[in-house]
């Protein structure tokens, strides 16, 4: 066992992926001795039989031969299912090779070494929880507005740009940095992103990290709040529906922990039949005399969402936020699923080409500035997000069972993530450019009426008539689709479309569109109730280095207290946002996008700080590289908004023009009034002084962890971890989603079912 110094760190006198008097990380758990041997299969290089290397092979033709037909159209429409085909063909094998050496490999996951979640149980914020149910807890926790909405809006510029950075930046960048945030946080206990870079980066980089990731992560709920407010109010189904999510989800985690524990088939059975049930109720709701006491107005959305934050990041996680986020999660990949199968079925062509012309010119209509770097500060979410990085070291940590569970966890769920956006990608161009155009820009751009829309997206170079505008808001029950903003109304176009193609016909396509309106709002709100849950600790963490208490995150009055600031810093936002267009949140929604991104430059260099620190040197490109990447990006796109003469992209130079303006005793849109002009003037300020103070902090810290690596490497005697010691676990449970045959003997000699958990018997010698 390490000896700890007077910080109660340890000097790090262990090989990669150990602790001194540790059983190796190939060791098998204490069950696994009663276990037959397994009969010796021939195998080729990789661990692989020929028959499973033959599967492999097939699966990466149908990769490669999707990627060859995107590339090599030339201007003719394609069926979107080749883009499905080049997705889930490099999925597939970016999860069976390249995760399996990251944790194998790289990190040397232990399934002998217990987790906080084993040694820390109090059925609060520790609890070890069923990989199934944690898979849906994390992908619902991560999944939020960003693989909806950023592939939708980056598609102005093409489908293949945004296509290959979904694919090649998550199973490179995005899903590498959840797993291996996941991996050392569940090895401190559980901690923060922001108090790992102060523990293991020092006090300098880790007082910025500290900052910078709480006032980032505050911006990122309240603008995901007030995307969900949008999509719910005056809408009676959606409220309903999601409302019912709550007690359902209460129901279930009741059920599991008290009913019938351990049945989690029985319960997920119970739950969808429930959630399905919510569903078609809601659309009865909304056509009753009920429909009034479910039609909430923005203001009512806010003070519930609030409340229902409070008490998601409070109670027990067991009790609510894991059964409801794990519910929410068969609603989501159900649905996508779904429309996978849609899109196989229907085989809908891309009408938007390949890659348009706003890709190099930059004045695109949706959002301004050139394919480098927007367009990777766009999508966000769907390739890299630092978002997830707070989950990976927030909720997650504390209630995975074993170590082994970080690859399908951590790695699985943001794949998963990165699959919505790519069918994002195909929802927003199978429709119509002139129609996405339409939709998708703002009222200044395309006019209020359907003859100055059609005129406008003609400039643009796509045809549409005025009369195919007013036919496709009449398809879909809406008085119209223009300047609907945002991208949720365009995926739900799409996704109308291609449901409707091959259910009911034109007959339902305006059920399916507000279907998923309904979705959509649904698919949010799981990612606001888990990051408040975060933020707490996030903020506990900070606290308790001030006030020893705060460090137990299951401390009532710290819980409390904590909770209580994180809402009400959202909250803040929300309500002002809501209140005035041009204020609270709104006015720091232009940061969203470049905020999260550095954010993950945070989590990506505390990660190879961790790698170097480690004795894992030579495998520290593993995150080093798409730190590289990110920096590179995140901080170009920083110097643009901040510096650029360019109206539409400079804060600064945006200020000046309304400042100007106001000299001269002008009002420019979207102003109406010079008071307005002078909030505009003053948000303008405000984003670019927090665009600099943003990058200043993001390169504090990468310098003190430059610094740190570089003395780690020069004297590997000095190194101090802030990892726990070894404690050998009690737990049997299987590393992926379905168990392998060693892992069935494993869990049948440990008398334990699917599920796993604690062994009953003593291990054997």
């Amino acid at each position: 066992m390490p000896e700890p110094d007077s910080t109660g760190t340890e000097r790090n006198t262990a090989g990669p992926g150990t602790t001194p008097g540790s059983p190796s990380a190939s060791g098998v758990a204490p069950s696994a001795a009663s276990a037959p041997p397994a009969r010796p299969v021939p195998s080729v290089p990789g661990g692989l039989t020929p028959k499973s290397a033959a599967v492999w092979v097939l699966v990466a033709l149908i990769g490669a031969v999707g990627w060859g037909v995107l590339a090599l159209s030339r201007g003719e429409e394609i069926s979107a299912a080749w883009l499905l085909a080049a997705a889930l063909g490099s999925y597939a094998i970016g999860y069976r090779f390249y995760a399996r050496f990251i944790a194998n490999r790289v990190l040397k996951v232990d399934k002998t070494r217990a987790t906080p979640a084993e040694r820390l149980d109090n059925g609060v914020d520790f609890h070890p929880t069923d990989r199934r149910v944690l898979f849906g807890h994390h992908f619902a926790a991560v999944a939020g507005a960003g693989p909806l909405v950023g592939p939708v809006l980056a598609s102005q510029m093409g489908y293949l740009p945004g296509t290959i950075w979904i694919v090649t930046g998550v199973i490179f960048a995005g899903a590498v940095q959840d797993m291996v945030t996941l991996f050392f946080s569940t090895r401190r206990n559980g901690r923060s992103l922001g108090q790992m870079a102060r523990d293991e980066i020092g006090p300098i980089g880790g007082a910025a990290a500290l900052v910078a990731v709480f006032a980032i992560m505050i911006i990122l709920l309240a603008v995901l709040a007030l995307v969900i407010v949008n999509a719910l109010a005056d809408s009676p189904w959606g409220v309903f529906s999601i409302g019912m999510t709550i007690p359902i989800a209460l129901f279930m985690g009741f059920y599991l922990r008290v009913l019938r524990p351990g049945r989690i088939t029985e319960v997920s059975a119970i739950g969808v039949a429930l959630l399905l049930l919510a569903i078609i109720a809601g659309g009865w709701v909304a056509e009753s005399s009920l429909a009034d006491v479910f039609t909430l107005e923005k203001e009512t959305l806010v003070i519930w969402m609030i409340g229902y934050g409070f008490l998601a990041s409070v109670l027990p996680v067991w009790m609510l936020l894991a059964p409801r986020d794990y519910l929410s999660t068969f609603m989501k990949i159900g649905t996508i699923a779904l429309l996978a199968v849609g899109v196989v079925i229907a085989m809908p062509t891309l009408k938007m080409p390949a890659v348009t012309d706003f890709a190099s010119g930059g004045n695109g209509p949706v959002f301004a500035g050139s394919m480098f770097p927007f367009v990777f500060i766009t999508i966000a979410c769907g390739a890299l997000s630092g978002f997830h990085a707070l989950v990976s070291s927030g909720t997650t940590p504390k209630m995975i069972q074993k170590e082994t569970q970080v690859r399908v966890i951590g790695y699985g769920a943001m794949l998963t993530e990165s699959f919505v956006a790519v069918m994002a990608v195909i929802a927003a161009c199978i429709i119509e450019p002139g129609l996405f155009f339409a939709v998708n820009s703002p009222a200044g751009v395309v006019g209020t009426t359907v003859e100055a829309a059609s005129q406008a997206v003609g400039h643009f170079g796509f045809a549409i008539s005025p009369e195919t505008l007013a036919q496709a808001a009449k398809d879909v029950e809406e008085t119209s689709l223009l300047s609907r903003t945002g991208g949720a109304p365009t995926f739900a176009l799409g996704m109308s479309e291609i449901f409707s193609s091959v259910v009911g016909g034109a007959s339902l396509k305006a059920f399916w569109y507000h279907f998923a309106i309904m979705f959509e709002a649904l698919f949010i709100l799981t990612t606001v109730d888990a990051g408040t849950r975060v933020g707490r600790f996030m903020l506990q963490d900070t606290l308790g280095n001030v006030h020893k208490s705060f460090k137990d995150v299951s401390w009532k009055p710290g819980v409390w207290f904590a909770s209580a600031i994180v809402v009400g810093g959202w909250g803040y936002f929300l309500w002002v946002g809501v209140k005035d267009p041009l204020g609270g949140i709104n006015q720091l929604f232009p940061l969203f996008g470049i905020a999260n991104q550095l954010l993950a430059a945070v989590a990506l260099a505390v990660c190879t700080v961790l790698l170097v620190k480690s004795g894992r040197l030579k495998w520290a490109w593993v995150t080093g590289v798409p730190l590289a990447w990110d920096v590179a990006v995140t901080l170009t796109a920083s110097w643009q908004k901040v510096f650029s003469s360019d109206v539409a992209v400079g804060f600064f130079a945006r200020r000046d023009l309304y400042q100007d303006a106001i000299d001269a005793g002008k009002v420019l849109k979207p102003a109406k009034n010079m008071d307005e002009m002078h909030t505009v003037v003053t948000n303008a300020t405000v984003d670019g002084v927090l665009s600099v103070l943003f990058a200043v902090l993001i390169v504090i810290v990468l310098l003190d962890a430059a610094r740190t690596c570089l003395a780690a490497v020069r004297d590997p005697g000095s190194v101090t971890l802030s990892e726990v010691p070894w404690t050998e676990s009690r737990i049997v449970a299987p590393a992926g989603l379905v168990p392998t045959a060693e892992e069935r003997a494993e869990l049948a000699a440990a008398g334990l079912d699917s599920g796993g958990g604690r062994a009953k018997e003593p291990a054997a010698s």
